[in-house]
């Protein structure tokens, strides 16, 4: 009888003691987009990179979801008006005009004009966190540079944040009539399509570390929940009009200070050790890299 009881206990904890454990994961990974944002906020090397190149793209994605809400919003509205009240239509309408517009702006714009910004983001978050020998092989590093930014030179292999594909533009069109379902349709796309890119996020950690589609897909299988969860916050963010370029930035930032983050725990285990942020510029260095030429332009 006591083992029965004891048995009967640990079946009674056990979703107690799986909620406890999934949840801090959720919590912690939903955090780095948010993370982000103050770390790019705090780098004011990184400006240059939204200001020259995403910000003309910014007023492009303000123009696009201005004729949208004109002219596609109130028809959409007033359809889904019959299967949801008028707070619920507004809400879905509104994610569904958002995510039309998305579909829009990464079809035309993202995988062609935004990933090398992205790529640069990442390389220059991981430089401030000590990774410098991580990049080192794959681009021409200014050692001597001021700054993380500054130091990155051109990639000497193929560099993409993540892969841009056409069957990620489908699925997002495919996902879209999930907000026309009542009450749990928004939130199931935003979940949905949030899975895939939080699946993404570290797709150029990946390859910096070598590894291969089988060793990626481990990874990303053994970081299933985790990515659910980043991916979901960086797709709440991306959604926001006018600001989703600069999102896109600082979530990248916030990947990176994830990927720095583990870099620095599996490295501990094997005895490693990483610079601290700041530390990644040195006299010694300088002398192995090319030297750093200041541009005006």
């Amino acid at each position: 009888m006591p083992a029965e009881g004891l048995s009967d206990s640990a079946a009674l904890l056990r979703p107690v003691r799986g909620f406890a454990n999934y949840t801090p994961r959720a919590l912690k990974s939903a955090a780095y987009p948010i993370r982000g944002i103050w770390y790019f906020l705090r780098h004011p090397e990184f400006y240059p990179l939204f200001v020259s190149r995403l910000l003309p793209l910014s007023i492009i994605s303000f123009l696009v979801y201005f004729i949208l809400f004109a002219f596609a919003f109130l028809p959409q509205f007033l359809f889904l008006l019959i299967f949801h009240g008028r707070a619920g239509a507004v809400i879905n309408t509104t994610v569904l005009v958002l995510g039309e517009g998305l579909v829009v702006i990464q079809g035309l714009f993202e995988g062609f004009f935004v990933d090398e910004c992205r790529v640069d983001i990442f390389d220059a978050t991981l430089i401030n966190h000590g990774l410098t020998d991580l990049i080192a092989p794959q681009r021409v590093l200014f050692l001597d540079a001021p700054n993380a930014v500054r130091m990155l030179g051109k990639p000497t292999t193929r560099a993409e944040y993540q892969p841009w594909s056409l069957i990620q533009i489908i699925e997002l069109i495919v996902f879209l009539p999930l907000n026309l379902v009542p009450y749990v349709g928004t939130i199931a796309f935003i979940m949905i399509t949030g899975s895939r890119l939080g699946k993404l996020s570290h797709h150029r950690w990946y390859k910096l570390r070598g590894l291969d589609k089988k060793e990626m897909k481990k990874e990303l299988k053994k970081r299933r929940w985790e990515y659910l969860w980043f991916g979901t916050a960086a797709m709440v963010l991306e959604l926001i009009p006018i600001l989703s370029f600069f999102f896109l930035l600082t979530s990248t930032a916030g990947a990176a200070m994830w990927a720095a983050k583990m870099e620095e725990q599996s490295r501990i285990r094997v005895g490693r050790p990483i610079a601290r942020e700041g530390n990644t510029h040195n006299a010694d260095a300088a002398e192995e890299g090319p030297v750093y030429h200041d541009d005006p332009v």
